[in-house]
């Protein structure tokens, strides 16, 4: 293990990770990215569903599953066979972390739950990922991100006012409830130092997805009425979202009273509107939107988006352009921050890659290992944690378990 490895967080955890498409795969390499190592077991020829989702890279990879699948190994194993589940009982013997989101009793009709795995794993930490509340009336149903999005009531404080409500661009709850999974991990890993028991975590999309509701979750219990939408303002802050500057928009963000004073002299040139008693307050300004918000904008839109900025940042009120996806991610922010990579590929050449977000002692945690072609790993993994010969695994793919 090189010097790099083992001073990361997690060097020397082993994680299993029986899941797919998004939730239990972003759990998985979150712990990989901080040093776990990561067994990311997938059906073979065909794999995990995202393989198949976006634009392709190479005959086994897309986009979409490079995004939730770095710092792995991929073991193709048939789970529908009585050898394939042996293997994987094995392998979750022989690690720390088991992360799985079969449909609800999958897992325990392979032998792979919780209840079976710790009768000869007593420390081991077991993360199972489903829909919706596994001891409730609806565990057996499937869970899907936009269907929660629906449920959760997340839909219906996105968009415009005037608009039917509006999803994510992006599948927020799947995303969110991996990192809350990976939180629960790491929580019952350091338990288990002090114990030396294990844990079965149960996550459920919407529960994390009605976590995300937050500030606007609970503005409508208190009120007993769905919040208004807003779209790209504030529902509480004002003047805080997306404004259309002469050369495109920009977002400004005046957090609370004395910046809006300094925003309406320094950067508008309206003391009136500082001085006017309608706006003296974040609360009265919230409350008069609709008179304040026309004179904002007008203003706005007279001067250029770098005329904005040098002026906010002089005023001390952040603000910045809206990009872009493929501009902010070939911006000068990412390429230097090193948040975008170019990882080797067997076949595309090379393929973008995310950097983790991590930074530890100054220094951004590496992508040890790029997102792996369908069962890159399987022969080494097999040999090198289940003493597996040439012969067995010559027999094994002849019979299609690997």
């Amino acid at each position: 293990m090189s010097n790099l490895t083992s001073s990361l967080p997690l060097a020397g955890v082993r994680v299993l990770e029986l899941s797919r498409v998004l939730a239990g795969p972003t759990c998985a390499m979150v712990l990989g990215d901080l040093g776990a190592e990561v067994i990311k077991v997938e059906r073979p020829e065909r794999g995990d569903d995202t393989r198949d989702y976006g634009a392709r890279i190479g005959s086994t990879q897309t986009a979409y599953f490079n995004s939730l699948n770095r710092n792995k190994r991929s073991v193709s194993l048939d789970l529908q066979t009585a050898e394939g589940q042996q293997i994987a009982r094995e392998l979750a013997l022989k690690s720390d972390v088991v992360i799985q989101n079969f449909k609800f009793g999958g897992a325990e009709k392979l032998g792979l739950g919780y209840e079976r795995l710790k009768q000869d794993h007593a420390d081991l930490i077991y993360c199972s990922i489903s829909g919706y509340d596994r001891t409730g009336p609806e565990a057996a149903r499937l869970g899907y991100d936009l269907v929660v999005q629906g449920e959760a009531g997340l839909m219906a404080l996105n968009g415009e006012a005037d608009r039917p409500p509006l999803k994510f661009g992006i599948a927020a709850v799947d995303l969110i409830t991996g990192m809350y999974s990976a939180q629960a991990v790491l929580a019952a890993l350091f338990e288990r130092r002090q114990t030396g028991q294990g844990r079965h975590i149960e996550m459920a999309l919407f529960d994390c997805g009605l976590m995300l509701t937050s500030y606007y979750g609970l503005e409508a219990l208190q009120t007993g009425e769905d919040p208004p939408r807003y779209g790209n303002a504030h529902p509480s802050i004002m003047p805080y979202g997306v404004f259309d500057a002469a050369d495109g928009p920009i977002v400004i963000t005046v957090g609370n009273n004395r910046q809006f004073e300094s925003f309406c002299r320094d950067v508008i040139d309206r003391p009136d509107l500082a001085e006017d008693s309608r706006f003296r307050t974040n609360i009265d300004r919230a409350v008069n939107r609709e008179l304040l918000a026309p004179e904002l904008k007008r203003e706005i839109r007279r001067r250029k988006r770098s005329e904005l900025q040098e002026r906010l940042a002089q005023a001390g009120i952040p603000g910045g352009e809206v990009l872009g996806l493929h501009e902010a991610l070939t911006s000068r922010r990412a390429t230097e921050g090193g948040l975008v990579t170019e990882q080797p590929h067997p076949e595309a050449g090379s393929t973008h890659v995310l950097a983790p977000p991590y930074r530890f002692d100054g220094a951004r945690l590496p992508i040890r290992s790029a997102p792996p072609p369908l069962g890159e790993g399987t022969s080494d993994v097999l040999q090198s944690l289940l003493n597996l010969s040439e012969e067995q695994l010559s027999r094994l793919r002849s019979d299609r378990v690997i």
